[in-house]
C-alpha cells in the first residue's frame, strides 16, 4: 500500500510541475512548437515516467528533471530572442515551397516535404488546389502560410469600398444538447428567449439542437444534430 501511495504523491507532483513548466515558458511555447521541443517534450515525458516506476527515485529526482529541463528551455529561449542570428539554429526557420505558383522542388527536398504532404497542407488552409497559390512558406513548425493568386483571394469591405462596421464575437449558447448557462448569463439571455429563437426556426425542443451561436444583430446560428446512418454523401445532394 505504501508504494501506491508513495507513486500517487510522485503522480500529483510531476502533474502540477509540468504545468507550471507550460506556464513559465509561455503559450508561444505549445502553439509556434518545433522538431526540438516535441523531441525535448518526449524526453521529459520518458524520463518523468521512468523516475514514477524507478523505486530510487523520489519527489526529489522528478523535482529535479523537471526543474533542468524548464531551466534549459527558458536559457534556449532567452538566447533565440536576445541573440537574433541563433534563430535560425535553435528555431529553424520558414521556407518557400511554392514561388510564383511553381513548386521549388530542390526547398522541398531540403525540408523533406513530398507533394502529398503539401496538399495535404494546403487543404488545411482551404486550398484545394496547388494552381490557386502564388507563394507557400514551409513555417518553422510545420505548417504553412498560403497567399492565393489574386483571382482567387477574397475581396475585403475596403476592396470594395464599404463603409466599415461593427464586429461582433460569437458566442455558443448550445453545445452537444445541452444549454451552456455561463454564456447565456454573460449575454443576459433568458432561457426562454432561447426557446422561442428555436421554435421561430421550426424546432421543438432545445435536445433537437447540436449547436447553436448568437452574435449580437444576428438571428440564432442553428445546427440540430445530423446522422449519416451510412449513406451515401451522394444520397444527400
Amino acid at each position: 500500500m505504501s508504494s501506491y501511495m508513495s507513486m500517487f504523491v510522485e503522480v500529483i507532483f510531476g502533474f502540477f510541475a509540468l504545468f507550471l513548466i507550460t506556464k513559465i515558458l509561455g503559450k508561444t511555447q505549445i502553439s509556434q512548437i518545433t522538431p526540438f521541443d516535441f523531441i525535448s517534450a518526449l524526453l521529459l515525458g520518458e524520463l518523468v515516467g521512468n523516475a514514477l516506476f524507478d523505486p530510487n527515485a523520489g519527489i526529489g529526482e522528478i523535482a529535479f528533471v523537471v526543474a533542468l529541463y524548464g531551466i534549459l528551455m527558458y536559457i534556449v529561449e532567452i538566447i533565440s530572442q536576445k541573440y537574433k542570428r541563433t534563430r535560425h539554429l535553435l528555431e529553424g526557420s520558414p521556407t518557400i515551397v511554392i514561388y510564383r505558383g511553381k513548386l521549388v522542388r530542390d526547398m522541398m527536398k531540403k525540408t523533406k516535404l513530398d507533394i502529398n504532404q503539401l496538399q495535404h497542407l494546403l487543404r488545411e488552409k482551404d486550398v484545394f488546389s496547388i494552381s490557386e497559390v502564388e507563394f507557400a512558406v514551409l513555417e518553422a513548425n510545420g505548417t504553412v502560410s498560403v497567399l492565393k493568386k489574386t483571382d482567387y483571394q477574397t475581396p475585403t469591405r475596403k476592396d470594395l469600398k464599404l463603409s466599415p462596421q461593427d464586429v461582433a464575437l460569437p458566442i455558443t449558447l448550445i453545445n452537444d444538447g445541452e444549454i451552456i448557462k455561463d454564456n447565456m448569463e454573460e449575454k443576459n439571455l433568458p432561457v426562454s428567449w432561447l426557446e422561442e429563437s428555436i421554435r421561430e426556426q421550426g424546432y421543438k425542443d432545445i435536445s433537437e439542437i447540436f449547436y447553436a451561436e448568437y452574435t449580437k444583430g444576428n438571428p440564432l446560428y442553428i445546427v440540430p444534430f445530423f446522422n449519416r446512418e451510412h449513406q451515401k454523401y451522394s444520397d444527400f445532394n
